[in-house]
């Protein structure tokens, strides 16, 4: 087969599914069997594409996972967006629809996220399909630090970026633990939670972290005893 021929079959593959459609067969079938799929051969049988179609987008299960956490976080971006009044939002209020806005998704989302984060006793082999949306959120949170420091004239007014980027993935992990053990209705104590700990991270980089710290420690303590 000459190459002309190969990057005609690559083509032909990609324009009978998409992205997004294997996404959702990938998701479908680890609910439906109750585990992720062993291989990609495996996989495609089992949905009937084939392997060129697949890794015309992913180059193997370990990026695919990574891709629907991605896909969580621009599906989020997008409808930020779409939102006019978005764009005139201070920092604090962007963050805040950022996450309210992300656990919108997991939440319609749910049982796979439950499940594959769960799949393994090794915490830390469940977390490593979080390694793109790491980036994504530490890109995102900070290109808005950029943005603020940019309209500051002196020095010691400015914020590390690096630091609160750190500090934002932290606290997602945090968030999305506290999500995944709330039982409350609606998950209302899930946003109760991200304007605690938003407001307390903008506080501490303000400079007057003690109200806002204790009344999130207090939150935490209460829903910890309840």
């Amino acid at each position: 087969m000459t190459t002309e021929n190969v990057e005609m079959t690559k083509n032909n593959d990609s324009a009978k599914i998409s992205r997004q459609e294997i996404i959702s067969m990938y998701m479908e079938s680890v609910l439906t069997n109750e585990r992720t799929p062993r291989s990609v051969f495996k996989f495609c049988r089992e949905n009937k594409i084939t392997e060129g179609e697949f890794y015309s987008f992913f180059g193997s299960m370990e990026g695919l996972q990574k891709e629907i956490w991605n896909s969580f976080y621009e599906q989020t971006i997008h409808l930020l967006n779409t939102d006019p009044s978005y764009e005139n939002f201070g920092n604090r209020e962007k963050i805040l629809t950022f996450y309210y806005t992300f656990f919108e998704i997991l939440t319609l989302n749910r049982s796979y996220i439950l499940f594959v984060l769960k799949e393994h006793r090794d915490v830390m082999k469940n977390l490593s399909q979080l390694k793109g949306l790491r980036t994504k959120i530490k890109e995102f949170s900070s290109d808005l630090i950029h943005l603020e420091n940019e309209s500051k004239n002196f020095k010691i007014l400015k914020r590390s970026p690096m630091v609160f980027s750190e500090g934002a993935w932290l606290q997602t992990l945090f968030l999305l633990k506290y999500w995944m053990d709330d039982d409350s209705a609606r998950f209302e104590n899930t946003d109760i939670a991200i304007e605690k700990s938003i407001r307390a991270i903008f506080d501490l980089f303000d400079n007057s972290p003690l109200e806002s710290v204790l009344d999130f420690g207090k939150f935490l303590w209460k829903e910890k005893m309840a």
